[in-house]
């Protein structure tokens, strides 16, 4: 078991800590490779009922950093981004026990086959081990980030952003009881005590070799330093720029659903859209009726010249407006020359993050989806389904836009590797 959560700001042992915690969790995660699926499924739904009885606790803890937040001037989307409500701490928990009905991936074999020797060879999925999680701001990010370890049998240590620790810390503390209920060790679950920014540092060197992953969730700068920093591998997306292509073929009252979805319905997530992409030859029927209803969400429209002519309350785009992650109501608009023009924009300023096509022609659908190089890419719905729960995996500790190991939402299969298993009868190699 871990000491209970401390401050330690100021004094001196932040490298010593973080080696103990590095040390802790590497113990942890021993413990949870071999615990049994039943074991870790009565922690997560000892964990979520935990949410629901310390939720007083988890949103007066809220508070103070909302509070703090907004006198420090943070700006709106921030804030959202920070926030909880009730609301948000029953999706919590209700996540929490969407993972604990999932399939444990730990021991499935994923593959067998037998020799002409007779030695049989299985492919089995192993935890990763220990899995460093930093981000910023979203402190349900706590909550899904440890469970989802849990599940796939690693340990977390979690650094949160300094905004969000008194949430954060509240969050763990019911963790801390589910896995204190399973009898399972506290340091599976650990949250950095402090705000010193030194603590990333050193959790990118590895803890001397205590983190074997490193997952970034947070802002452009946050990823960027630690893919240029981490000597541990990284699963990250360095930005969402999500496109929605409309189609010559896409059905004007469909595209309007899906683009004000898409955009607005919440704009500080990695998979909002930040450039809605539509085809010339129904510019004279789509583009005005979609630049107004964002206009009217409100939703700051930057546009090339065609969009400009439409409404006079859309501001002109910049080369950079075309590559930026807004995370906020802004969205850039083009007409594009149909669905091989936005295919080549969306490949030369896109961020292989998520990307949608709306259209009733099965022949652009599939164009779209076979070509445009992206972790997601959807025909007919929004860009906000970029989401580990929407996809069925109860949670993500993240989105995954590298091409090795994982890719899309990091969720328990993703969180593990694999290991081979060979069965033999006494057969030597000649």
């Amino acid at each position: 078991m871990t000491a209970p959560l401390k401050s330690i700001e100021g004094t001196g042992d932040l490298a010593a800590t973080m080696k103990d915690i590095g040390r802790a969790a590497r113990a942890a995660a021993r413990v949870l490779a071999l615990a049994p699926a039943g074991q870790k499924d009565n922690a997560l739904k000892a964990m979520a009922a935990a949410i629901r009885t310390q939720k007083p606790a988890i949103l007066a803890a809220n508070a103070q950093d909302v509070a703090e937040a907004r006198s420090g001037g943070a700006a709106t989307a921030f804030i959202d981004r920070l926030t909880l409500d009730d609301a948000r701490v029953e999706a919590m928990a209700a996540g929490i026990e969407v993972v604990a009905g999932l399939k444990d991936p730990v021991g499935a074999v994923t593959e067998s086959w037998t020799r002409p020797n007779g030695m049989t060879i299985e492919r089995v999925r192993v935890p990763l081990g220990v899995i460093g999680i930093i981000y910023e701001s979203r402190p349900n990010v706590t909550a899904d980030a440890g469970v989802l370890c849990l599940k796939s049998g690693n340990a977390a240590i979690l650094r949160g952003g300094s905004d969000s620790l008194r949430s954060s810390r509240a969050i763990v503390t019911a963790l801390a009881q589910g896995l204190r209920e399973a009898g399972l060790p506290e340091a599976a679950i650990q949250l950095v005590p402090t705000r010193d920014r030194d603590a990333v540092g050193l959790m990118l060197g590895g803890l001397d070799g205590a983190i074997d992953v490193i997952v970034p969730r947070g802002g452009k700068g946050l990823v960027a330093r630690v893919q240029a920093e981490a000597r541990v591998p990284v699963f990250a997306h360095l930005e969402g720029v999500c496109h929605v292509y409309v189609d010559k073929s896409a059905d004007l009252a469909m595209a309007k659903k899906i683009v004000l979805n898409a955009k607005m319905r919440r704009t500080g997530v990695c998979g909002a859209a930040e450039t809605l992409l539509v085809d010339r030859a129904v510019a004279a029927t789509h583009l005005k009726p979609l630049v107004e209803m964002l206009l009217d969400a409100p939703c700051e429209v930057r546009g090339d010249r065609d969009t400009q002519s439409v409404d006079k309350r859309v501001k002109p785009a910049t080369e950079e407006d075309w590559s930026t992650e807004y995370l906020d109501a802004i969205i850039a608009v083009k007409l594009v020359n149909g669905v091989d023009d936005a295919i080549a924009h969306i490949e030369r300023y896109g961020s292989h993050h998520t990307d949608a096509i709306v259209t009733d022609d099965a022949a652009a659908a599939e164009k779209f989806l076979r070509e445009v190089d992206s972790a997601i890419v959807l025909h007919n719905a929004s860009t906000q389904f970029a989401d580990g729960g929407e996809f069925g995996f109860g949670a993500e500790i993240g989105i995954a836009t590298g091409r090795l190991h994982a890719r899309g939402p990091v969720g328990v299969d993703q969180l593990t590797t694999f290991k081979y298993r060979i069965h033999g009868n006494g057969q030597i190699r000649p």
